[in-house]
């Protein structure tokens, strides 16, 4: 039996492109043109494999229609889908169970990859992400199809002769096989980071650093939907998103020192 798929969202274009896509790749598909009439025909759940929700929509946002889904039947699978991707959307979503984030514009192609990741991809939800493990559960959802882990955690971390960091991930996809990437901070790099933050000490200490290394590597994957050139990724600055992740590295820091 094929699976049956609700699409939700407001753009009419976008909706036909799934729908075709995915019909053509063998799914049974439903759409939605807002998260009202979206909840109305997902009922409590039975009737669908994976939902596709749009973040931004008028009325009920995505993650509010996504809080909903997951009262009424919290197994269900669901990719959700935004062109205004943050590391605080990527935690809210996670928390409430996402399987995965599809960033617009997206390709035929990305999206039939992110839907045969999301169908085999048991739900996990979370109540809270402590800062140790923030970009460690960014890595447990799908990006584009893509999904990654730190591998072997005892050899990555500071150069001792430049002061440089060096990480590497293993990173799965739904239709090859998986492969080794290495996410590459150089000093200087980091001095921007302690000059940002304004602090020598950062929290977490080594393991900041290797979160800073998993946020580059999911920025990549959200941008491109595809692997780094020669499976190397240099981070050379810092850009908007990784500011905003620091912004947020360091608020959580202030809170859990408020609170001891």
């Amino acid at each position: 039996m094929n699976s049956r798929i609700l699409v939700i969202d407001d753009e009419t274009n976008i909706r036909m492109m799934i729908r075709l896509t995915l019909q053509h790749a063998g799914y049974e598909i439903d759409t939605a043109g807002d998260g009202q009439e979206g909840l109305e025909k997902f009922g409590q759940g039975g009737n669908y494999d994976l939902i596709l929700l749009d973040q931004r929509m008028p009325g009920m946002s995505g993650i509010d229609v996504q809080k909903e889904i997951y009262k009424r039947a919290p197994g269900t699978r669901l990719i959700l889908i935004t062109a205004f991707g943050t590391i605080d959307l990527a935690l809210e979503a996670i928390q409430a169970g996402a399987s995965d984030f599809l960033r617009k514009p997206f390709t035929a192609e990305t999206l039939r990859q992110a839907v045969k990741s999301g169908l085999n991809k048991p739900v996990q939800r979370m109540s809270a992400v402590p800062i140790g493990m923030v970009c460690r559960e960014f890595t447990r959802t799908t990006i584009n199809g893509f999904s990654f882990e730190l591998e072997d955690p005892g050899n990555h971390g500071h150069d001792e002769d430049d002061g440089s960091v060096t990480a590497h991930f293993r990173v799965s996809h739904a239709n090859a096989e998986s492969a080794v990437c290495t996410v590459f901070l150089p000093a200087y790099l980091l001095e921007l980071v302690r000059a940002y933050t304004d602090s020598e000490d950062v929290p977490g200490g080594e393991r900041f650093w290797q979160a800073l290394c998993e946020e580059a590597l999911a920025n990549y994957l959200w941008q491109n939907a595809a692997l780094p050139p020669d499976k190397h990724l240099r981070v050379e600055d810092l850009s908007g998103s990784l500011q905003r992740w620091l912004d947020t590295m360091m608020t959580v820091e202030l809170t859990e020192e408020h609170a001891r």
